[in-house]
């Protein structure tokens, strides 16, 4: 039976598993396997004190698939791996599971590193799709007697299972593993992965040393985990003229920043059927949540404002002239952008929501279009504080997107920079995460 990477038609083992589809009900039993485990111990405030840190697991064409996800505890909280991963667990539970509409990251699936002293501990999975879900163990302990049954009843939630480091000699255990680390992703390696077990088993790499290794792994059709962190691929070949489609939203851009007539803007949009069409597309999008159906530019206007109609003919130009630019980084800048906004707009008030989005996301906007930065704020000219932030992290807004800098990066200094700005750890968890879900909306919009 073929796998699919994050999900399997019904379990290898055990009895047959409803978990996964009942994930998506507030009413759904955490998980608890059938197998003698400690309690689940309480965390003192200190030991659960800690940011979400994660990978992107991308495809051969360089489109987010999944997630690692980690959890940093705060200096000087000393969580054992059970307590950092129920942390974890729990702050993603309460972003990414609605309780109406259920999973919110859609095919994307999440992987999770696992110990069996954290899985005997006992892993309170709240509502989490287990068909969504990756654990990612040790090779060392597959070898332990007290892991089969362990592994038998995860796999039999739905769970999958990656091993990395010596595979274990057993048969049984070897029937339960569904991933693969298979580091580079060398020829070895994979030829390690397909001996692993009677059906097919995903190779995923994450020791990628730089984007040639990603390239080396793309042409073998094996996934790879990506830190946001490591510097975007750099295009050598000479960056063409600004697509038509791109020099008239940026007109629009400029528009909009002189405040002209709405009917003028109307006018100079309708030049390009497409492009009306996929803004609208995207102000409708749920994402928004204008709560009604905007037909026209100036209904637009009428209903979000200048200010709100200039975020969203920038996202508007970070996905026209993108072909050459790596499918991920259009996300980044959406999450970056959305991430700033929720950290900021709590403290700063919700006028300057509109400003902050634009900071983060034009902090990724010249990757994108391959220009400098200099060029890209000489083509759009933002607001001197917006400007300051993307220039140097200065300005009223520049701690913002240094935070979120930080936890993109999964910096030890970003709880410093969380108590800078009087917020919790919590705070910032739950807007890093529901920039992801967010993000995940503008995608899928996009896409359709």
């Amino acid at each position: 039976m073929s796998l699919s990477l994050f999900g399997r038609s019904k379990p290898v083992c055990g009895a047959a598993s409803t978990r996964g589809a009942a994930a998506s009900t507030p009413d759904t039993e955490p998980f608890s396997p059938t197998v003698p485990a400690l309690p689940p111990q309480p965390q003192p405030q200190a030991q659960r004190a800690g940011l979400v840190t994660y990978s992107w697991l991308l495809d051969p064409r360089k489109q987010i698939i999944g997630y690692r996800l980690r959890w940093q505890p705060r200096a000087g909280a000393a969580a054992d791996d059970g307590q950092a991963l129920q942390a974890l667990v729990t702050a993603v539970a309460d972003a990414l599971v609605h309780r109406e509409r259920g999973w919110l990251l859609g095919k994307s699936g999440l992987m999770f590193d696992m110990t069996l002293e954290a899985a005997l501990r006992g892993i309170d999975w709240g509502r989490l799709p287990a068909r969504n879900i990756v654990l990612c163990w040790s090779g060392a302990d597959f070898g332990r007697p007290e892991a089969l049954p362990v592994l038998q009843a995860l796999r039999a939630e739905g769970f999958g299972i990656m091993v990395s480091g010596e595979l274990p000699d057993e048969a049984a255990v070897r029937e339960l593993i569904t991933h693969f680390d298979v580091g580079t992703g060398d020829a070895a390696a994979l030829a390690t992965c397909r001996s692993i077990a009677r059906r097919p088993v995903h190779p995923v790499a994450t020791g990628m040393a730089d984007w040639s290794g990603f390239d080396a792994c793309a042409s073998r059709r094996v996934p790879v985990l990506v830190p946001p962190a490591v510097p975007t691929p750099q295009d050598a070949s000479p960056r063409g003229p600004l697509q038509p489609q791109t020099l008239l939203v940026v007109r629009l851009l400029q528009m909009v920043q002189r405040n002209e007539d709405v009917r003028e803007i109307e006018a100079a949009l309708k030049h390009d059927a497409a492009l009306t069409y996929r803004l609208l597309h995207h102000i409708n999008s749920p994402a928004v949540g204008a709560g009604v159906q905007i037909q026209s530019l100036r209904h637009a206007v009428a209903m979000l404002g200048y200010s709100r109609l200039f975020r969203w003919l920038s996202v508007l130009l970070m996905t026209t002239d993108v072909k050459s630019s790596p499918p991920f980084l259009m996300k980044k800048a959406i999450v970056r952008g959305r991430f700033v906004e929720l950290l900021g707009q709590g403290l700063l008030g919700a006028k300057h929501a509109d400003n902050l989005f634009l900071v983060g996301m034009f902090s990724v906007m010249d990757q994108l279009l391959r220009l400098s930065m200099t060029e890209l704020l000489e083509r759009v000219q933002l607001e001197d504080a917006v400007q300051l932030a993307i220039l140097g992290n200065g300005g009223v807004y520049g701690p913002f997107l240094e935070l979120a800098l930080a936890c993109e990066a999964g910096a030890e200094r970003a709880g410093d920079l969380v108590d800078g700005l009087f917020m919790s750890e919590s705070q910032a968890n739950a807007a890093h995460l529901a920039a992801v879900t967010w993000a995940q909306e503008i995608s899928r919009s996009e896409v359709t």
